[in-house]
């Protein structure tokens, strides 16, 4: 369990100290599946699923009784540089969507029995434009990954993390580029359709803040997240890390989320070894950036919604092997032979 991060000194601390999966699981969830009525590695990918899920839910049966879905809202200045092509207040009007029922998310969580936590990070105070200053001062900062790390329920088999903001991606490839080299180009995608004009506004945008901000960044991964990033990418690194010190497994959404929580992955080896990457977003940066996390997708719809979608799509696959792995028979019980 962790407490309030009263300043960043705390986070790295809590950063370098983070439990590991319990490997007595594993193996007992391994041994498990080996008497399963099924040719060894039949399964492929679900045993590995199962393999994770049960290390850090620390028991060989695991479950996905309780499983949380948290999307943090935020606004961004940079989108004052035509970086999307919705505006700033979509950003209010989706989370009120969220809120009634009507997104893609909503329905996706009714389907798994998923419970959906909406949080909006102070909507009406957008970011700073990081092409001229750092996106939130400290306080701001330290209260967004605060808020991130409390929304975490201490009780779930599993947290899903997603994200809603117009001009997120903007940020994401600017903290990607910041964590991992290269320039705006080789990050920067179409985010919500853009194309044209405003692409190259985005790009120019993001190749600015990392001449700005480079030197401060260059290192120091917090710093990089405060300087180009935004509330809810603070959030979604303060949950995952909370996630990790409550042992509950991650499915991670797309690039927004990826590159928050790769912070934590700069910050610590094997940082993010708690979680699973749900898909791989049709946004370029996306499979940049799973490349350099080592993590390797559930799916690969080609979808680019956000808000938790392609994770929660995934889940599925999940319930699929704790399906499989609680209810089949195994050899003795199904008197069945196994091989000689």
């Amino acid at each position: 369990m962790i407490g309030t991060f009263p300043n960043k000194a705390a986070i790295v601390a809590a950063a370098r100290s983070l439990p590991a999966s319990d490997s007595a699981s594993v193996a007992a969830a391994t041994s498990h599946d080996a008497d399963l009525t099924k040719p060894a590695g039949a399964l492929a990918r679900l045993e590995d699923c199962i393999r994770h899920l049960a290390g850090w839910q620390q028991q060989p049966v695991p479950r996905l009784d309780t499983v949380a879905i948290l999307i943090f809202a935020g606004n961004h200045g940079v989108t004052t540089r035509g970086v999307s092509a919705y505006p700033a207040e979509v950003t209010v009007q989706m989370v009120a969507n969220f809120e009634r029922g009507g997104a893609a998310i909503n329905q996706l969580a009714k389907l798994h029995g998923a419970t959906l936590s909406v949080m909006p990070l102070d909507l009406a105070s957008p970011t700073e434009d990081f092409t001229t200053a750092p996106a939130m001062g400290e306080v701001a900062f330290l209260d967004a990954i605060n808020r991130g790390a409390a929304a975490v329920p201490a009780s779930a088999d599993l947290v899903i993390l997603g994200e809603m903001g117009i001009g997120n991606t903007t940020a994401a490839a600017a903290l990607a580029a910041a964590l991992y080299g290269g320039d705006a180009a080789s990050w920067v995608g179409p985010g919500t359709g853009v194309a044209g004009s405003a692409l190259a506004a985005k790009i120019t945008a993001v190749d600015t803040a990392l001449s700005l901000h480079g030197d401060a960044m260059r290192d120091d991964p917090l710093e990089a997240l405060r300087r180009v990033g935004g509330r809810e990418l603070a959030a979604l690194f303060g949950a995952v890390l909370a996630a990790r010190h409550n042992r509950i497994p991650v499915l991670l959404d797309g690039f927004v989320v990826g590159a928050a929580v790769a912070v934590l992955a700069k910050l610590a080896d094997g940082g993010l070894s708690h979680c699973l990457a749900g898909h791989a977003s049709a946004e370029p940066g996306h499979r940049r950036l799973l490349e350099a996390l080592k993590l390797q997708p559930l799916l690969d719809l080609g979808m680019r919604l956000g808000e938790g979608s392609g994770a929660a799509v995934a889940l599925g696959v999940l319930k699929a092997a704790v399906a499989c792995h609680a209810g089949m028979a195994t050899f003795s019980s199904a008197g069945v032979s196994n091989k000689s």
